[in-house]
């Protein structure tokens, strides 16, 4: 591999790996502790209330995805890496200060917004920056980069315990690392002129999109309830930031995600990651009478969301190969109203359903998804 290859996998790895590993899923990491801080809020916060916060993450992810297409267009796709990394940062240093629910709801959305900005970006720059063979290799890594940040995310939160600030500082000071690493070893290619104007296959990123929505919606549940399962069931306090380290180190399957692709398909992939998350969401729901089905749910669902996100970064690039970056963000503009509305549906029908309940539901809608797909024929080229 060369060294612009190297240095664009590895910088790619650190911002991808702060932005969702990080200042996208910290807050259901932290949520058991904050949800009680009387510094936050004297009455605490309500289900609904984090439901709605955890939507709003979501809602920043999309305001990224539909934002670093256009400033790509404008300013090359290096940008937009920059501006997620600036969100994170900002996001998460409001969310260190918060002293009110509305200034850690609008810390976290800014947070949540990072990773809109940089994934899909990163489709453009390895198009133009690395050899064709190398590129499904080099998206599988960068994609799985957030196996590092889920492993340092849950570490740090293992060492502050209930301090839970300490987490979100954590956050702040490695997106400005890994900001400032991108600017330094990845190259800013020059910006295509008209490269927008070019259709996308609307009919072959169907499928792609019908996934993105689905595994969006079991992936942001999966995280922004794993700690609350894990309290239920009796998981010490200080055992459950460990939960994301399992999450990150399993997830190093993904690093194969290229390979797997090449020789059985993108689609088929991704539609076997909904299959296996399926059945994590449902081992989540019943998390709650045992700590060895939750810590058994974490271990399953690591390699599937891992590598559901990789195959998603290879399928598209796969189906639109003169425009990868528009193509992701695309199915992702999608796939982000399943993030947003997920969190905002279950957390407002707890109180009523119980979330063992909802969980299970939501698990057995991607098992059944997932087994639609399968049954779909993906190129590769």
């Amino acid at each position: 591999m060369r060294t612009v290859e190297w240095r664009l996998g590895a910088a790619g790895a650190a911002v991808v790996g702060v932005a969702f590993g990080m200042g996208r899923f910290t807050f259901g990491l932290t949520l058991p502790t904050l949800r009680s801080d009387p510094s936050i809020s004297a009455t605490g916060l309500s289900d609904p209330l984090l439901g709605l916060i955890a939507g709003g993450t979501f809602a920043g992810f999309l305001v990224g995805i539909v934002g670093a297409p256009v400033l790509a267009a404008r300013r090359g796709p290096r940008a937009p890496t920059t501006v997620g990394g600036a969100c994170g940062a900002l996001g998460a240093l409001l969310v260190v200060l918060a002293g009110s629910p509305g200034v850690l709801a609008a810390g976290a959305v800014l947070a949540g917004s990072a990773a809109g900005w940089v994934w899909a970006p990163y489709s453009d720059l390895v198009e133009a920056l690395a050899h064709p063979a190398a590129r499904p290799g080099l998206l599988s890594v960068i994609s799985t980069g957030t196996s590092g940040g889920l492993v340092l995310t849950g570490l740090v939160a293992v060492l502050a315990g209930e301090h839970w600030r300490v987490v979100w500082a954590a956050t702040a000071l490695g997106s400005t690392a890994a900001a400032a690493l991108n600017l330094r070893w990845v190259a800013a290619p020059p910006v295509r002129r008209g490269g927008t104007t070019r259709r996308l296959p609307r009919l072959a990123l169907a499928a792609p999109a019908v996934y993105a929505v689905v595994y969006q919606a079991t992936t942001a549940l999966g995280f922004t309830y794993a700690a609350d399962v894990a309290r239920s069931a009796g998981l010490a306090a200080d055992a459950r930031p460990a939960l994301f380290v399992v999450i990150g180190v399993l997830g190093l399957a993904a690093l194969a995600t290229g390979a797997l692709a090449v020789r059985l398909g993108p689609g088929r992939v991704a539609a076997g990651c909904l299959l296996v998350l399926g059945v994590a969401l449902v081992l989540f729901a019943l998390g709650g009478r045992s700590p060895g089905l939750v810590v058994l749910a974490a271990a399953v669902f690591a390699p599937a969301y891992m590598t559901g996100a990789a195959a998603l970064a290879v399928w598209t690039a796969d189906v639109a190969p003169e425009a990868p970056g528009r193509a992701l963000s695309a199915t992702m503009v999608v796939g982000a109203l399943g993030a947003i509305v997920a969190p905002v549906v279950v957390g407002g029908l707890v109180p009523s359903l119980g979330l063992p309940v909802l969980l299970a539901a939501a698990g057995a809608a991607s098992l059944v998804v997932g087994g639609l797909l399968s049954g779909l024929r993906s190129r590769s080229r």
